[in-house]
Order: C-alpha cells, then structure tokens, then sequence
C-alpha cells in the first residue's frame, strides 16, 4: 500500500483546521480588530503622528493597513498565529489522538511538515484576510487617494496599493518564524495553553529586550525587529537592507525551532501517546 503524501496529510490537516472553534477565533479577531480600528479612526479627529503613516489616516485608506501591521506586531498577529500553531501538535496529545497518526501507514516526517505547512497557511490566511479587511474599510473611511512615500514623495493610489500588498508579503516572513515558535512549543510541551502564552511571552520580551541599558545593539538581530522590514518598500528608492535582514534573522530563529521540534515529533513515544 502506498504511503500518503505530504501534500495529502497537508489536506488532512487543513480539514482539521476547519473543524476547529481557534481557528474560526483567530480568524474572527483578524477580522474584527481591524473593523474596531478603522471606526475608532473614523470617530475620532486625531491620528497617532508618533508612528509612521499615522499622520496620513484621515487621508488615504491606504494608510489604515499599514498602521494595522504597526500595532499588530506587538501582540495581536503574534497571537493569531500561535492560537493555531501552538495548538496543531500539542491538540493530538491532548485528545489522544497521536498514537493513531503515528501508528498509520503514514512516515513521521510527512506528518510533521504537514503539519507545518498547514500552520504556515493558517497564518498567511489571517494576515491577507486582516490587512484586506482593513484596507477596504479604511477606504471607505478615508477613500482610495494618493499615499505618501516615509521618503515624503506622493505615490499614486494604485501603486499605494501594490506596496501595501507588498508590505504584507514581507511581513509575513517574522510572522513565519513565529508560527515556527509556537510549533516548537507545541511539540515539546504537549499543551496547546503553554505554547500559545509561551510564543505570545517570547514576542513580547523580545519587545522589552531594546529597552535594556546596554542591549540596544542587539536590535537589528532581535525577530521583534523584523516586522517592520516593509517600510523598506516605502522608501525612495526602495531600502532592501531591512527587507534582506529580515529574511535571514528570520531563518535563524525559524530553521532552529522547526529543527527542535523535528528531532522531538520523531522521537515521540507512540506507546506513551
């Protein structure tokens, strides 16, 4: 009997995921935060200057998702990745699930990037719907106007919003790493609870480690850094570096976790559960 794909435990765990209340919650808040945020803007005349393309809100819709990404990093988008992806592992120990998966005509290692793969989707998934629901109500607030450029150059509202979409592509790369996080802490503890408040716990003292007397150097290495490599795109001309940086400090904290959690997935106990 041939053995399933990767590809077809991936489906598997996609249709898994649709039948999970977490992942209708995640998706819930990635759409209704944005919403909240965008009739705050709407309600109120002021705009967060303190930021980049706070200034702009009342100008263009273009800007809401762009600050949505600001304030997302924090702890919003960590913790809709992590709801799942903390939760994809541990959930089979929990509900004494993996000692049938293991014991399927199916190799470990199918099971595990499956498994990932379908975490990584879940989380792509929640960022687009997020920023796209943003987007469209923050053009409805504000209208589909002209965006200017943290160069200070006025771009037209349509290549505003291939860079918006742009943005969020590049955002997705720390967003992956930490899908990677919240996986490994699943695997390794068993328990959904510890590895979604471990991943969120990791995220934000990785926010507070700047602030340190003496540890400023370590910024540019930190993961909480990273999310803000896509305002490399919004500058003339295009900044690359960050957007570079991103991509392998990124790696070096998603490869490491991802091989921990490997190594302990293929080492797991299938008479112990």
């Amino acid at each position: 009997m041939k053995s399933p794909s990767t590809f077809t435990v991936y489906r598997w765990e996609l249709r898994k995921l649709r039948a999970q209340k977490r992942t209708y919650l995640g998706i819930g808040a990635a759409i209704l935060v944005p919403m909240a945020f965008t009739i705050a803007v709407a309600l109120r005349p002021g705009e967060p200057r303190d930021v980049p393309f706070g200034r702009y809100i009342h100008q263009t819709g273009l800007a809401i998702p762009l600050v949505m990404l600001l304030f997302g990093s924090i702890w919003f988008f960590p913790l809709i990745t992590a709801l799942v992806a903390g939760d994809i592992v541990a959930n089979e120990d929990q509900n004494g699930t993996m000692k049938t998966i293991l014991t399927r005509s199916v190799e470990r290692t199918q099971v595990f990037f499956g498994k990932v793969l379908a975490a990584f989707t879940y989380a792509f998934i929640a960022v687009v719907i997020s920023a796209g629901f943003a987007l469209v109500a923050g053009l409805f607030v504000s209208g589909y106007n002209p965006l200017t450029s943290l160069s200070g150059q006025v771009v037209s509202a349509n290549e505003g919003l291939s860079l918006v979409g742009a943005s969020v592509a590049v955002y997705m790369i720390p967003i992956l790493a930490i899908a990677s996080i919240a996986l490994m802490l699943s695997t390794v503890t068993r328990n959904s609870a510890a590895a979604v408040v471990g991943t969120l716990m990791f995220s934000l003292i990785l926010q507070l480690v700047v602030i340190i007397p003496g540890l400023g150097g370590l910024k540019p290495y930190l993961l909480s850094t990273q999310f803000n490599a896509w305002q490399g795109l919004l500058r003339t001309p295009i900044d690359w570096d960050p957007i570079i940086r991103a991509a392998w400090v990124s790696s070096a904290y998603a490869i490491p976790a991802l091989l921990i959690a490997l190594v302990v997935f293929l080492r797991r106990d299938v008479t112990g559960g």
